[in-house]
């Protein structure tokens, strides 16, 4: 129960970061800007929350290229995510991410090695119908903007897998702080060239708290995953479509279409599928390893 209150918590974080780069981005301020703030903020919590502990220590990775790209797929996620949010509402960028999972999964065969049998395979397939439903390519509604969550979502994916792949080598202060220090490196003189000043008080609240919101989400979501199995946690990332329409309405005065809900439904069933599977495979190999049946 505590994983799961943790991880709820981390899925709330990420609402923020997107409601407050939404807000920021909409009331006037360049797109790479509020980027930099997001990260820069999240080095600047990084660095008081680990520094003190871990010294220059943290720093030290032992798979820098890894790190290297890791980061630049988490920083070219948040790029392309922050540009489609300027024209989408928050829904259906957040449709579209619900089906990270699925792209993970088509990811983990070429990076991770791993094998997908014939219903996952299904379930990919499933999972994508919902993504063209939400965008809907042949109608009317569809954006351009979409092509940049959908580009977003698969830059998150390869962060998501070299996460998995470097897990159990690298420390979390050193990853959080590889993340968030390479991306506020690479964009402070991109952002001081565009830079607009907020002109309001709340945007000067929500330039500050974005990346506090990042780094909290992001420590938030590694403490629940000591407490509990990530395919234990993974179904609590769905709670975003509440959180994520009640922002939308709220803030924006947007409410989600029938066929974002619709696409959005087949996109969670797609996942959670994917998801019992993956447990039940896990499961299945501790029972191996134990010399017992699972119960």
């Amino acid at each position: 129960m505590r994983a799961l209150a943790i991880m709820a918590a981390a899925v709330l974080l990420f609402t923020g970061i997107d409601t407050s780069a939404k807000w920021l981005i909409v009331s006037g301020l360049p797109a790479l800007q509020v980027v930099f703030a997001r990260y820069a903020g999240h080095f600047l919590t990084a660095l008081v929350t680990f520094l003190p502990r871990e010294g220059a220590g943290a720093f030290r990775s032992q798979v820098p290229r890894l790190q290297l790209l890791r980061s630049a797929a988490l920083l070219l996620s948040t790029i392309f995510n922050f540009y489609a949010l300027k024209f989408l509402p928050i829904t259906v960028t957040t449709a579209i991410y619900f089906s990270a999972p699925i792209v993970i999964s088509a990811l983990s065969v070429p990076i991770l090695g791993e094998r997908i049998g014939i219903r996952r395979l299904a379930a990919i397939l499933t999972g994508f119908l919902g993504v063209m439903v939400v965008i809907q390519p042949w109608g009317a509604s569809f954006h351009p903007a979409m092509a940049l969550s959908v580009t977003g979502l698969g830059f998150a994916a390869l962060y998501f897998v070299l996460t998995r792949k470097i897990a159990g080598i690298e420390a979390n202060a050193t990853s959080q702080l590889w993340a968030s220090g390479m991306a506020t490196l690479i964009l402070t003189p991109v952002a001081l060239s565009v830079w607009v000043w907020p002109a309001t008080a709340a945007g000067w609240v929500l330039m500050a708290l974005i990346g506090v919101f990042g780094a909290a989400g992001h420590i938030c979501a590694t403490l629940a995953h000591r407490f509990a199995d990530a395919s234990t946690l993974a179904p609590v990332t769905y709670l975003q479509v509440i959180f994520a329409t009640t922002a939308g309405y709220v803030v924006f005065g947007n409410l989600p279409t029938g066929w974002t809900i619709a696409g959005a439904a087949i996109i969670i069933a797609s996942g959670v599928y994917i998801w019992q599977r993956e447990r039940a495979r896990m499961l299945a190999r501790r029972a191996g390893e134990a010399g017992g049946v699972p119960r």
